[in-house]
């Protein structure tokens, strides 16, 4: 791709910002638009991006309404009324979803692309993390800001493997030309794109038909996949405790969890998990497995896997005192909500957990209600919010009363997300954690400082 300039619409999101950052790493000019300023987008800006947060033509700086000098990429998440995104696309520039380009970018590279409906930013994270701690090294579009390198974007100018977030929304991931591809979970999701489940599988199975000969697939075992690989295309499966790749003797305690990795042909004494959390157990063994096939040897895995830090957002702990424990969680869909969850209970059996979940999008409210108030049942406390609308307009009926009214915990409480930083004040609290993919990531550090203030008189 030749293009002089970049323009993003929807540059703040955690995919664009990673193919931003990566256009002004090769010294193209970037700009973009977003409707909100957050961290990431004050970043971006200080590194060189220009960025206006009202959907006007006219704020567009002058250099990119050149259409042969400037490539459009836009997220799906925007609507098709968008009018920056309507001029764009009348006066015949090229317009590209994000995915398409990431496409591009990995045709010339060994992609390691992992999807799933949770898990793929964990794992794919880990990977990176594997790859860049030992001689093999990568390139990586993330989707979370790794606590490490404090960036979603890794580039190296010795690596052919690039390691990519498959993104499933929209069917994003069929742009992509796998040469290892991981498959963490399929439960249906998205089903204002899909429709139903079968489709949301199968477009799972579609994207297995990608990989490249030669290559590898590296599938949860009893997952409701049907490969449709090359003949040439190596299977395998995995979990926490059986398949192809799986771990044994595991020892958890004292805030550490060791386990041996085992394959076929293998066995990895002794890996220390850095973030030790009980579902990074079989995100660990795609991870390793993944890195072990790109030929990153065993004691170069154990030394990176015991200073993986995760990433933000991913059980991110904010705060962990003896008084009080302050936790933070993507999850958004029931599956990773009730994994998170009992996580929590794991770590802390004999504490009262609070949670608090901000619904991300009415669509996925109404398909899933009965199922999210199952996984927030699991809490001893529930503080609901309302939805976060993201792309979506407002559906009649569908508020986040229909997840409240089936919640089962004996205490619960129904809230507008201005409301929530009052009712922390008096809260009894002994492990906090905030869950959802919205904006509620936005109250952490009001969030923190009030429970420093309370619990430890910061």
């Amino acid at each position: 791709m030749n293009y002089k300039s970049v323009y993003f619409i929807g540059i703040g999101g955690i995919g664009m910002s990673n193919l931003a950052r990566y256009f002004m790493s090769q010294g193209i000019s970037v700009a973009g638009y977003d409707r909100v300023e957050t961290p990431l987008t004050k970043a971006l800006t200080a590194e060189g991006a220009q960025i206006h947060y009202e959907d006007r033509v006219q704020l567009v700086p002058a250099e990119f309404l050149a259409k042969e000098r400037t490539l459009i990429v836009y997220t799906p998440a925007v609507p098709a009324s968008h009018s920056e995104l309507q001029y764009f696309r009348q006066n015949d520039f090229t317009v590209m979803k994000r995915a398409q380009v990431l496409g591009e970018i990995t045709k010339t590279s060994d992609a390691v692309c992992v999807a799933g409906t949770h898990g793929k930013t964990t794992v794919s994270s880990m990977i990176a993390h594997l790859l860049r701690q030992s001689e093999v090294d990568c390139n990586a579009f993330l989707g979370g800001i790794l606590k490490n390198y404090g960036t979603n974007l890794l580039l190296s100018d010795k690596s052919r493997i690039t390691v990519v977030e498959a993104d499933e929304y929209d069917r994003s991931f069929h742009w992509l030309q796998p040469w290892i591809a991981i498959i963490t979970s399929a439960d249906p999701d998205h089903l204002d794109i899909y429709g139903t489940p079968e489709a949301y599988r199968e477009s799972f199975e579609h994207f297995t038909s990608l990989i490249r000969k030669n290559g590898y697939l590296i599938l949860k075992k009893n997952i409701s996949v049907t490969p449709r690989v090359d003949e040439s295309v190596k299977v395998f499966t995995y979990s926490e405790s059986e398949g192809d790749f799986h771990a044994e003797n595991i020892r958890i305690g004292g805030g550490e969890i060791i386990f041996d990795f085992v394959s076929s042909d293998n066995r990895i004494t002794d890996i220390q998990l850095g973030a030790p959390v009980k579902v990074n157990i079989e995100n660990a063994v795609a991870a390793i497995a993944a890195a072990a096939l790109s030929g990153v040897k065993p004691d170069e895995i154990r030394v990176a896997m015991k200073t993986f830090g995760g990433a933000k957002r991913r059980f991110d702990f904010q705060l962990k005192t003896p008084e009080i424990v302050f936790i933070d969680d993507y999850a958004h869909h029931p599956q990773e909500l009730a994994a998170s969850i009992r996580s929590i209970r794991q770590l802390y059996p004999d504490r009262k957990v609070t949670g608090v979940f901000q619904p991300h999008l009415y669509s996925r409210t109404r398909d899933f209600a009965d199922d999210f108030a199952q996984s927030l049942s699991l809490l001893d406390d529930v503080i609901l919010l309302d939805i976060y609308p993201a792309r979506e307009e407002p559906i009649p009926g569908i508020t986040s009363r229909i997840i409240f009214d089936k919640i089962r915990s004996k205490e619960k409480t129904l809230l507008k997300k201005a409301e929530l930083l009052n009712f922390l004040k008096d809260k009894d609290m002994e492990v906090l954690v905030t869950l959802g993919a919205g904006d509620i990531e936005q109250l952490l550090p009001e969030i923190k400082q009030l429970l420093e203030k309370r619990f430890i008189g910061k």
